[in-house]
């Protein structure tokens, strides 16, 4: 069977569905191409699925910290009820049935380019003179010794548990281990962090992953540095860690946390003149990749974020309709969801320096500076950085580590987007009392 449209869009994660409804809503008549659930991997194994399991983390931290109240009792099976609430029972049907009322098409298969304007699911033939490619990406599996063997979780397994383990081995400190590492910790497993690297969040400023690493072993997890993992073994229901040195670590389940990688597997790139690299397909500013093909999300390997993504869909369905877009990445703000969350936005201190630039930094211990902290929980914590142009007289970058870093960063995301000067930004008012009011502060302080 072979049939034509407008646009034809590979992948319905968050990317994806953007694109998809935008093409709809503009009369586009489209269709999505879905190997596996409509709503991708963020909707079902990642960011919905861990942001709300990590609430009720996040609510005890809080009562603990809070003056006259004490942690509240957690019911882990009305926490993994409303977690499958929230990933729709792992079922699109809902989803499928929406996209065919707004008029797309909706097949549910392995989509493969078939040359220019084609592409095969299945028995079916697609063209068209528009594709836009959103397979996301999987897992990074290291080449470590009996990993496969040994059998573990990836954010798929962690984020749809239906049992508590007793312990857990967390190999990676990047994002996702951090979060799911303080989530099992504080819901009474013992966790053990395994990071190669000599910091967690190593592509954040210093001084967010410190504050971070006494965090997390605040929390009772056990973070390891360094660590170089030679080989992993299965026995007695466990899993053993063999490192570099002789020393071993045993837990009941093993979290790979590794990092991800483009899903390009079998997508015929080859057929329309596309050669991929180690990051995934390469694209220009419109989200072009070929003549009459376009990539978003994480296949491209730009910003491994579901918000860049989405904006990638924006940008690929602006050209799409011949409108003027181009994306711009010096300002997408990055957020850990931990307990308290970490934040940054722009150029960290050392990569603005490795760009030649003249640089003003700061750092702003938030309880001393500020009466926010103090209202807000007992014993307060929290510290905001800021990277200056001194020749510009802009900011580059920030970072926060604080309760709800992740809703006032974009403050600081504003003022990088559109290059506001210092001095205006020296004499804005801030609500009392903000955590917001830490920008105005730490401004102040800069040595221009």
């Amino acid at each position: 069977m072979s049939e034509r449209y407008d646009a034809i869009v590979i992948g319905a994660g968050p990317a994806g569905e953007v694109a998809v409804s935008r093409l709809a809503d503009a009369g586009v008549r489209t269709a999505l191409v879905e190997r596996e659930l409509v709503g991708g991997e963020c909707a079902y194994w990642a960011c919905i699925p861990s942001k709300t399991l990590l609430r009720p983390v996040e609510v005890s931290a809080e009562a603990e910290r809070t003056a006259g109240t004490s942690a509240p009792a957690q019911s882990w099976p009305e926490i993994a009820a409303y977690r499958d609430y929230m990933i729709r029972e792992l079922e699109d049907t809902a989803q499928v049935a929406g996209y065919r009322e707004q008029g797309v098409d909706v097949y549910k298969g392995a989509g493969r380019l078939a040359g220019p304007g084609r592409v095969q699911v299945g028995d079916d033939v697609l063209e068209s003179e528009r594709v836009v490619i959103a397979t996301g990406s999987r897992p990074r599996v290291p080449p470590i010794e009996g990993l496969g063997a040994a059998g573990y979780w990836t954010n798929r397994e962690a984020t749809t548990l239906h049992e508590l383990p007793e312990s857990v081995l967390a190999l990676g400190g990047g994002p996702v281990g951090v979060e799911l590492g303080q989530f099992l910790a504080r819901m009474g497993a013992r966790v053990t962090m395994l990071e190669a690297g000599e910091r967690l969040l190593a592509r954040e400023d210093p001084a967010v992953s410190e504050l971070l690493a006494a965090q997390l072993r605040a929390d009772g997890v056990d973070v390891r540095l360094g660590a170089q993992v030679e080989r992993i073994s299965r026995e007695d229901g466990g899993r053993t860690v063999a490192m570099r040195g002789g020393e071993s670590v045993r837990g009941q389940e093993l979290l790979l946390a590794t990092g991800r990688e483009p899903r390009l597997d079998d997508l015929g790139l080859e057929t329309v003149g596309i050669q991929p690299g180690a990051r995934g397909i390469a694209i220009d500013e419109r989200c072009r990749a070929a003549e009459g093909v376009w990539a978003i999300g994480d296949v491209t390997g730009v910003m491994p974020f579901t918000h860049v993504g989405m904006y990638q869909g924006r940008i690929a369905v602006a050209d799409i309709l011949g409108r003027q877009a181009r994306a711009d990445y010096t300002a997408i703000p990055r957020v850990v969801f931990c307990v308290p969350e970490v934040a940054a936005v722009g150029l960290t201190e050392a990569r603005a320096r490795e760009q030649g630039i003249e640089v003003a930094a700061t750092r702003l211990d938030l309880a001393e500076s500020l009466a926010r902290p103090w209202t807000y929980e007992r014993d307060p914590r929290g510290q905001l950085g800021l990277i200056a142009d001194r020749g510009r007289g802009v900011l580059l970058g920030a970072w926060a580590v604080g309760p709800l870093a992740g809703e006032w960063i974009h403050y600081a995301a504003l003022a990088i987007k559109t290059a506001t000067p210092l001095e205006v930004l020296r004499d804005t008012v801030a609500q009392f009392p903000t955590y917001s009011e830490g920008y105005l502060k730490a401004i102040e302080d800069l040595p221009l």
